[in-house]
């Protein structure tokens, strides 16, 4: 595996001032489908690139795996159909176990925390062991004790008159998630424990997954709460409860719409029609405003990924914890195929864009992209480029 960095590296936290906002600095994957011990470090703007199998989508879809589990998600939601992701060629072992494993490392407030999940995947599908450690000191353990039990047994640090707290929690569930919810807070340890928890969690599940669908932007939309979703389907409705908000939001948005579009473009305008829809134009000049619907694929997946980028943190359909400040929140953009349907023009505009944005530090990108696009992020100040190709 391949990194390459087209800006200064991302200092890790170790010997300098901690980050204010929890990061996700680095993501694992062992025995998940085509990776093997994958180590990805992940900075404020990361594509993946490399062959077709090397596992850029696969890699996507295990951060994605993990913020659902922070968010609570169930495990059998999470993995429908959980040996899919289990290497083919793996053998199972004398009691017909297979499973692979996923973790992370996320920097922070609390220091350098890292999470560490083993999956069974068969023959039942289950959590069977889950390690949170920061400080050089395991804060969290769980541990299968009874194949018959649907509960793992848990083990967390206290530091106080009894050294360690143990209690059953569900195999189905990440454990990390829960200790908010089961851990006292009175004494020091404890309090270590919660930090790292929190930490973890609010960095995890602060993910917007983004695929634009351009046949679900090219018609009118009902009007809705201006928040672009995971399709970018309602991009009208978004356009039109926005623009008058934010005349520089909207200049940034025109400009890479200009440079990604055939054709001259002077405005993006979004009305109101008489059914209550709403449908959006690019206006050229003089000229009568041309109908979003009448765009290519590429120009549609190029305004649909700007205005994702553009939105920022708080329009995005993320789920940070509400109580963290606004001040601190961070969205991660999660989105495959970045440069799906674009030229290198197009792809070049919008990654120019989310090098901008991602350096202004309230979002952060990761992305999976072909080996052109990989050519043109690799000299992209701000841009790293991750090549998984073994």
């Amino acid at each position: 595996m391949t990194v390459i960095s087209s800006g200064p590296a991302v200092p890790s936290p170790s010997g300098t001032a901690r980050p204010t906002r929890p990061l996700v600095g680095e993501l694992r994957l062992d025995a998940f489908a085509s990776h093997r011990r994958t180590v990805i470090p992940l900075g404020p703007f990361t594509l993946l690139a490399g062959d077709s199998g090397s596992g850029k989508s696969t890699a996507l879809r295990g951060y994605e795996a993990l913020a659902r589990l922070a968010a609570g998600d169930p495990l059998e939601d999470v993995f429908p159909d959980p040996a899919a992701w289990v290497p083919e060629r793996a053998e199972a072992d004398a009691q017909g176990r297979r499973g692979f494993r996923l973790g992370c490392t996320v920097e922070g407030p609390a220091g350098p925390t890292r999470l560490d999940l083993a999956v069974q995947a068969e023959p039942a599908l289950r959590i069977v062991g889950e390690r949170l450690t920061g400080g050089g000191r395991t804060l969290f353990t769980t541990a299968l004790r009874d194949p018959r039990s649907p509960r793992v047994q848990a083990a967390w640090h206290t530091a106080g008159a009894v050294p360690v707290t143990r209690a059953p929690f569900p195999d189905d569930r990440l454990g990390t998630a829960l200790l908010p919810l089961r851990v006292a807070g009175t004494t020091d340890g404890q309090l270590r424990v919660l930090a790292a928890a929190e930490q973890v969690v609010v960095a995890l599940r602060s993910a917007f997954l983004c695929d634009p669908q351009p046949h679900r932007m090219r018609t009118a939309v009902p009007a809705g709460d201006g928040r672009p979703t995971r399709c970018c389907g309602n991009f009208a409705d978004v356009l039109h409860r926005t623009r008058e908000q934010c005349a520089q939001w909207h200049a940034r948005l025109v400009a890479t719409a200009a440079a990604g579009c055939a054709g001259p473009v002077t405005s993006l305008t979004a009305e109101r029609l008489g059914d209550g829809t709403v449908h959006a134009l690019v206006g050229r000049g003089a000229a009568p405003g041309t109908p979003l619907g009448r765009l290519g694929d590429g120009e549609l997946r190029c305004l649909a990924l700007a205005l994702v980028l553009l939105a920022g943190p708080h329009a995005l359909a993320a789920d940070p914890a509400a109580e963290v400040p606004d001040a601190l929140r961070v969205v991660t953009v999660l989105a495959d195929g970045f440069d799906r349907s674009l030229d290198l023009r197009q792809a070049g505009a919008l990654l120019a864009l989310a090098a901008s944005v991602c350096a202004e530090g309230r979002l952060r990108l990761l992305g999976t992209v072909g080996g052109a696009a990989a050519a043109v992020a690799r000299v992209t100040a701000g841009a790293t480029v991750v090549d998984l190709t073994p």
